[in-house]
Parts: structure tokens; sequence; C-alpha cells
């Protein structure tokens, strides 16, 4: 009796460690297949022109133009309710790199003919990071250099620039740790987000975002950034809060 139940034990252990590999290689196999439909797919549209049509829309007389423009956190930001006197297009397109928003705005910015550009971009160069550690340096100074192509296009437009900060990265999800992640991503943003704001011009305004997004030792708010990379609704509603003082600044 005793060396049956020895016998189950390591039957029942070998079963949850094949299922153990099981599931290992599935989530392998799915996450690279996500990525080499991803890959395809930049390749395809490397600068996702297609997102977006080319032609201008007609500006509402009256009202000045805020576009949203960058990666997918400008993508699912929603303008703030209780301002007056602007109306709101989105161009975001989630996982572009600054090179590719800047590469992109001549087609899909400036015919829209802003007013404001609202600008969240540079979170996707940097947590290349994570598999290219030894680029981290050129990394960090290519983006800050496109950020600073697009505010200089932008403002060339005639439009005035709100330049946030990149937004902060909280715990990664155990995919992400094991796969493709780095402490050092969190410190590569802060370095980034250090010269950002000193970006600052006449018509260039600075959100600086850490203020609402992080708590005040310095911690990601998970009430307001669940995932990874990404806000829910009540983080960008506590964003809109600062956003629609500056606008209404601007109205002014």
């Amino acid at each position: 009796m005793r060396r049956f139940n020895k016998t189950l034990m390591v039957f029942l252990i070998l079963v949850l460690l094949l299922v153990g590999v099981l599931v290992a290689a599935f989530v392998t196999f799915t996450f690279a297949r996500m990525f080499y439909a991803n890959e395809n797919a930049v390749r395809l549209q490397p600068l996702g022109l297609s997102n977006y049509p080319f032609d201008p829309v007609p500006k509402t007389p009256g009202l000045k133009r805020v576009v949203f423009f960058g990666d997918s956190r400008a993508e699912s930001w929603t303008p703030p309710e209780n301002v007056t006197g602007y109306e709101f297009i989105n161009r975001g397109i989630g996982g572009q790199t600054t090179a590719q928003i800047l590469g992109r705005l001549p087609y899909h910015l400036a015919p829209l003919e802003p007013d404001v550009v609202l600008l969240q971009l540079g979170v996707n160069d940097l947590r290349t990071v994570a598999m290219f550690p030894d680029s981290r340096g050129s990394l960090i100074t290519d983006a800050l250099a496109n950020i600073q192509a697009v505010i200089q296009q932008s403002t060339d437009l005639g439009a005035t620039v709100i330049l946030t900060t990149i937004f902060p990265v909280s715990e990664p999800t155990i995919e992400r740790r094991i796969f493709f992640w780095s402490d050092d991503i969190a410190r590569a943003t802060e370095e980034a987000n250090a010269v950002l704001r000193g970006f600052a011009a006449e018509n260039v305004l600075i959100y600086d975002t850490d203020t609402v997004l992080l708590d005040s030792a310095g911690r990601v708010r998970v009430d307001y950034m669940p995932d990874t990379l990404h806000l829910n609704a009540a983080g960008y509603d506590a964003l809109n809060v600062g956003l629609a003082e500056m606008l209404n600044d601007l109205n002014e």
C-alpha cells in the first residue's frame, strides 16, 4: 500500500511537470506568434499610415483644435470634458516608436492644422533596453532627438505643444519579466524625463505626469496603472484635471 502511494505520488508529480511544460510551451508559442505577426505588420506598414486618412478634417469655426499624437498611451487618452473652446482629434498608434511617430507626422498631424499638439511618446523606444542593453545610451539619445524633432515640426505648424513626460512603468507581468523585461527600463524612463523637462519653451509646455501617476513615496499608483505600460480610465481622468487647467489657461 505504501509503495502504491509512492508510485501514485511520483505519477502525479510527473503529470504536473508535463502540464507545466505544456503550459510554458503554449505561452512561448503564443508570444512568438504575436511578435512574428507584429514584426511582419510593421514591415508591411512601417509607419502605420493606413491607420488614419491623410485628408484634412475641416476645423469647426470658433474652436481651437487639439490633436493627441503619439503611441498607445496617446491613443487611449480621452479628452477632458470640462473645457470649452476646443475640439479634439486623436492620432495615436499603439506600439510605435518615436521614429515611426516622427515619420508619419507630415501625413497624420500636419494636414489637421492643429492649434495644440499633446505628445505622449517614447516608452516603446525605452522598453527595448531589456533586449539591447549594450545600446542603452543610444536608445535614450535617439528617442530624445526624435521627440525634439516632433516638437520642432509641430511648432513649425504654428501649434503650441503640450509635452507630457513619458508615463512611468509599473510592475511587469510574469510573462514580461520572464521573456523581455529589465528594471533598467524604469531607470531609462526617469533619465529621459529629466531631459524632457528641460524642453520647456515659449510654445512648449511640459506636463509632468509623474506628479499625478506616482504616489508620495515615488511609487506608481496601481489604481491608475494596473497594466505594466498603460493607464486605466481613472488614470486618464486624473491627468485630465491638469490638462484641462493648461488648456483653459491657453484659451484665456
